[in-house]
């Protein structure tokens, strides 16, 4: 009977950890903007192509199945993956827009933002660096 209450309180505890996660969108530290989460679904969603201040806006995804990637579609872009995945669909198909480049890890993410003033990402919150300026968590 112990054993069921500690792994509930572990499984428990977990979740909890889960729900305090937090995304943090990032951009180079050069860039002055300030952008609201609307702004950041409309970039990354690829209904503007440049930040306030006129500046090129290019989106970096993480590719499928990166945790932070479910979070951030939900907590900013107020989706579910399903629904992401057919958006993109229908505008590639239409010749609209296509999907933003996409990494596998986080050091690729924060490498890119740091290197290139045009790109906006995201990260795990706790994984911010010095090299990149957050805009905005989650």
């Amino acid at each position: 009977m112990k054993s069921i209450f500690k792994v509930t309180g572990a499984v428990l505890f977990g979740m909890s950890l889960a729900a305090q996660a937090e995304v943090a969108v990032i951009v180079h530290p050069s860039n002055g903007d300030s952008l609201s989460q609307d702004e950041i679904q409309r970039v990354f969603l690829a209904k503007t192509k440049t930040f306030p201040s006129g500046a090129q806006a290019v989106p970096i995804d993480f590719d499928d199945g990166v945790a932070v990637k479910d979070m951030f579609v939900s907590n900013v872009l107020s989706r579910d993956t399903s629904q992401i995945k057919a958006y993109w669909a229908k505008l590639v198909f239409t010749g609209k827009a296509n999907p933003p480049k996409t990494v596998a890890t986080d050091s690729e993410m924060l490498s890119l933002i740091a290197a290139n003033p045009n790109m906006i990402g995201y990260i795990d919150a706790a994984k911010v660096t010095a090299d990149v300026k957050v805009v905005g968590t989650f």
